[in-house]
């Protein structure tokens, strides 16, 4: 009986305990990370890295990504560690790892909404399995809602998250942004705060922390403008929406839609647009009440969703939820930093909104709020299963074969350039580019660079071949199925590679001969 009593609550508290989550997904995260097959978006950077031939021809390189330095500079530091990109991943892991760690130990949410978070869409799979530099604003973003309560005595350690958080990628910087204005907004409003702050002769503190965030927001903007010469998404003249376009504008409110619940309305098709702009909609308004009673996360909540949305109108709506994902850490973060303020009257003698309103707002809140961690968990179990099941990518399996089969040693022709990265990688050398006409590894989006159809490719292996140093065979690698012929050459089918969740990253490979 004794027995039993001691028992019981111990395992309650273990089963209830934070510390629970944080170890079952480092354990499942650990399997995931090794499972998954990395594609080109992971392994390029990894290339970057590996193969500019100076610092400076690095930072030249960087800035054709869109991305600013923090991902590149922690590549070339791990890579001093070990020439594997396995290195990179496990990496990835342990900035997972940290962001959930930090959710769960430090945030007011309770433990059934952080379970829920947790195994979500975005921690669970999106900025976990891929290795990019969105795990980075996640951990950064967190870290800032959880030191927030720091702001009372100085304001450098949110200005180094914020300066790391604008440098982590481009969504990153907008909300880091949107976080710097709400600390500008609530100091200049909160007088008792500002007083407090003030009366602590922090003078040099906040001089130190606007040299911080000056110098990494120049920083992270001069990394991000692309070249003149760049094509990636139109460029820097390229690309912008700037007419007013109904349908493209609800096409960009149901990003909103999407980066909460993870289904995209199809562009083509007036209702869908229509019926998730209005649900997308609905949220923001339900949100905007529940923090009505308190304008400093009302504020950032407001001003981080317009960035988005913006950004997403008028220039690049994001092809994946990795990008749109961003609404949903503000709707997050917002609530998060909510936690740490009563009950407000400074919008009461501005806004004039009956209490039965505000009190709906909140009530709808919770229940939508719930719907939308639910929603993301289900798509993060199910993209955490799939990718255990099906290959992100076929790169993997195509270079165990390659060296099973000891072709690493052959002259590879590769193309497309852009889907390539994976192999290069994972192989650990180059390859005969006929975009470049040249050997490459990475892909940049520039002058020089142009895509050529199958004849072209074929055309190009006719000339290498001509060259006797290649011994009259070359391995061609292509991500589509060869449709092209050559009356000059004898091309034998070795091997297709077709299971991989990206259509674009399945590889066909080819014995070519000259006749």
């Amino acid at each position: 009986m004794f027995a039993k009593k001691i028992i019981n609550p111990t395992s309650r508290l273990i089963l209830g305990s934070p510390w629970l989550i944080i170890i079952v997904f480092s354990i499942l995260g650990f399997i995931g990370i090794l499972n998954h097959s990395m594609w080109r978006d992971e392994l390029n950077p990894w290339l970057i890295i590996r193969d500019s031939e100076s610092w400076q021809n690095l930072i030249g390189n960087i800035r054709y990504e869109g991305h600013p330095v923090l991902w590149y500079f922690s590549l070339a530091l791990l890579r001093s560690i070990a020439d594997n990109p396995i290195i990179m991943q496990l990496f990835h892991l342990g900035l997972a790892i940290s962001s959930v760690a930090i959710f769960c130990l430090k945030s007011p949410f309770d433990y059934r909404q952080k379970f829920l978070f947790s195994f979500g869409y975005l921690p669970f799979y999106e900025y976990l399995l891929i290795s990019r530099n969105y795990a980075f604003g996640m951990l950064f973003i967190f870290a800032f809602c959880a030191v927030f309560s720091s702001r009372k005595k100085t304001y450098i350690i949110l200005a180094i998250l914020l300066g790391l958080m604008a440098n982590s990628n481009a969504y990153a910087l907008f909300i880091s942004f949107a976080l710097l204005l709400t600390l500008g907004f609530e100091f200049c409003f909160d007088r008792e705060h500002r007083q407090e702050y003030l009366n602590k002769d922090k003078k040099y503190d906040l001089l130190i922390s606007a040299a911080i965030i000056v110098f990494c927001f120049i920083l992270a903007i001069n990394i991000i403008i692309p070249p003149t010469d760049s094509y990636l998404h139109g460029g820097l003249n390229g690309g912008w929406s700037v007419k007013l376009d109904i349908r493209h504008l609800l096409r960009s409110i149901g990003r909103l839609f999407g980066g909460y619940f993870l289904i995209i309305p199809t562009h083509k098709r007036w209702l869908d647009l229509i019926v998730c702009a209005v649900i997308a909609l609905f949220v923001a308004i339900i949100t905007v009440f529940k923090l009505s009673k308190k304008p400093v996360p009302l504020f950032f909540y407001i001003l981080g969703t317009l960035e988005i949305l913006t950004f997403a109108y008028l220039r690049f709506s994001g092809s994946s939820p990795r990008h749109f994902g961003h609404f949903y850490l503000v709707f997050v973060a917002a609530l998060w930093l909510g936690s740490y303020y009563q009950e407000s009257s400074f919008l009461d003698n501005k806004f004039i909104i009956p209490n039965k309103t505000l009190e709906f707002g909140k009530n709808w809140h919770y229940r939508i709020f719930m719907a939308i961690l639910y929603m993301q968990f289900l798509g993060g179990i199910y993209g955490f299963t799939r990718d255990l099941v099906i290959p992100y990518s076929a790169s993997r399996e195509t270079i165990q074969y390659i060296r099973q089969s000891q072709l690493e040693d052959e002259f590879i022709v590769a193309s497309r350039d852009a889907n390539m990265a994976a192999l290069s990688g994972y192989l650990n050398r180059k390859f005969y580019y006929p975009e470049l006409q040249n050997m490459g590894s990475f892909t940049l989006f520039k002058k020089g660079r142009k895509d050529v159809d199958q004849s072209e490719i074929l055309k190009q292996v006719s000339l290498l071949l001509k060259n006797q140093k290649y011994e009259n065979k070359i391995l061609l690698i292509l991500h589509q199925e060869l449709k092209a012929t050559d009356n000059d050459l004898k091309i034998v089918p070795i091997k297709n590679f077709e299971r991989s969740w990206v259509d674009s990253e399945r590889y066909y490979l080819y014995r070519v001969q000259r006749k």
